[in-house]
């Protein structure tokens, strides 16, 4: 029961400032501006639904991908250490996180649960390389399954911020939100650069 619930904390730790719900509600309330009230709620759902699936299921097979795929933990770690420090310099630097085709494709679509807002805003590449990580790291049952209950608890938590949180983008406003996501964004740095180090030292030793 220690082990999952060590996993569990560490596993919300790590996901909660790379998800980044707080700083997804911004592009949500762009992405579903002119939808009903009804349908911004379902999306909202849904977008949870899917952050969990995603990231469910590279906690569950990530290891077996590496394996699979010849890939070490060590590289793993710099990799995504990598990817996520870049994510985290986009937000400080205030870069937009989609490309324009991405954006302009996005504006057109009725339903952005999916894609952009699950892959790749909120379970994209730095999501899915923390879980394979942390699994790899720690491969006993109970660990995993808390870091399974982590993602759910994590996705969840993305739901009710996005069902909930169009009316604070509107209090905040640019400004608010701006400096809210350079924070969050210089967490994420650190994050990244976090893992870069574990895996340099585990090449290393």
């Amino acid at each position: 029961m220690s082990e999952l619930l060590t996993a569990l904390g560490t596993g919300v730790a790590a996901l909660v400032p790379i998800a980044n719900p707080v700083g997804a509600v911004a592009a949500f309330a762009a992405l579903t501006s002119g939808s009903s009230p009804a349908d911004v709620r379902r999306q909202a759902w849904r977008t949870g639904l899917w952050v969990a699936g995603i990231l469910v299921v590279f906690t569950a097979l990530g290891s077996v991908l590496l394996n699979a795929l010849g890939i070490t933990l060590p590289a793993l770690q710099i990799g995504g250490g990598l990817v996520v420090a870049h994510s985290g310099f986009g937000m400080i630097t205030a870069r937009q996180g989609l490309s324009k085709p991405e954006a302009d494709h996005a504006a057109t679509k009725q339903d952005v649960s999916f894609s952009p807002m699950a892959l790749p805003l909120i379970a994209g590449p730095g999501a899915i390389g923390v879980v394979i990580a942390l699994a790899a790291r720690n491969p006993g049952i109970a660990p995993r399954v808390g870091y399974v209950l982590a993602v759910v608890l994590i996705a969840l938590i993305v739901a009710v911020v996005l069902r909930w949180g169009t009316p604070l983008v509107d209090r905040l406003g640019p400004t608010g939100i701006g400096a809210l996501t350079r924070v969050i964004g210089f967490l994420i740095l650190v994050i990244g650069v976090e893992l870069a180090i574990h895996g340099v030292q585990g090449v290393a030793w």
